[in-house]
């Protein structure tokens, strides 16, 4: 039997199994990073977050929560079960209440899933972009915001997206810069410039 591969600093990892990882070994295997993800039956670990990153993940956590009713929770960095292979763990979800099980809850199910958010890093900027809008619209989640920076100031900018039900496909309904207001998954208007930001 070959043996595991160390690193340089002798941690052990695990050796893919030939045909990929599934969900059940996602949250089986031990001593995997924090906020690993799951994606085509590989393990996608997640490299330190900017500022930007965190500030803006409170922001709208902050918002959401203050426009939504009981039926919905907002939450951040749970992971979201897709399928056997994918299990993606979006930086703001919006699920519905009668989902969430109790403290010990480690996941939802895409179905659950009313909202989905990526904030664009630079170490995942593809996975934000192409991968997981992909594949987000593939299983039915209904909305999709895709944040960044524009800009030469680099202010916030939240590119607003809904599913449409006979492409299956995301199609963009609004670019926010200043002021995020839409009216799914319920009504929001949530004050996202810079300011907003720095009063954090």
């Amino acid at each position: 039997m070959a043996a595991e591969p160390f690193t340089a600093h002798s941690s052990r990892w695990p050796v893919p199994p030939q045909d990929g990882y599934t969900v059940d070994d996602l949250f089986t295997l031990p001593d995997l990073p924090p906020h690993t993800e799951l994606l085509d039956g590989s393990l996608v670990f997640v490299s330190p977050q900017r500022f930007f990153h965190s500030c803006m993940i409170d922001l709208l956590v902050r918002g959401l929560r203050s426009f939504a009713s009981r039926e919905v929770r907002t939450v951040r960095e749970m992971a979201v079960v897709l399928d056997s292979r994918n299990v993606p763990e979006p930086d703001v979800s919006v699920v519905r209440s009668d989902a969430v099980t109790g403290p010990e809850q480690t996941r939802f199910q895409a179905a659950d899933v009313l909202l989905a958010v990526e904030v664009v890093s630079p170490d995942s900027e593809a996975r934000d972009r192409d991968t997981k809008p992909g594949k987000y619209a593939s299983a039915g989640i209904p909305n999709f915001w895709l944040v960044d920076m524009a800009g030469t100031d680099r202010h916030p900018v939240v590119r607003v997206y809904e599913l449409d039900p006979v492409s299956k496909a995301y199609a963009l309904t609004g670019i926010h810069h200043d002021r995020l207001k839409v009216s799914v998954p319920f009504p929001i208007d949530i004050d996202i410039t810079q300011e907003a930001l720095d009063a954090l």
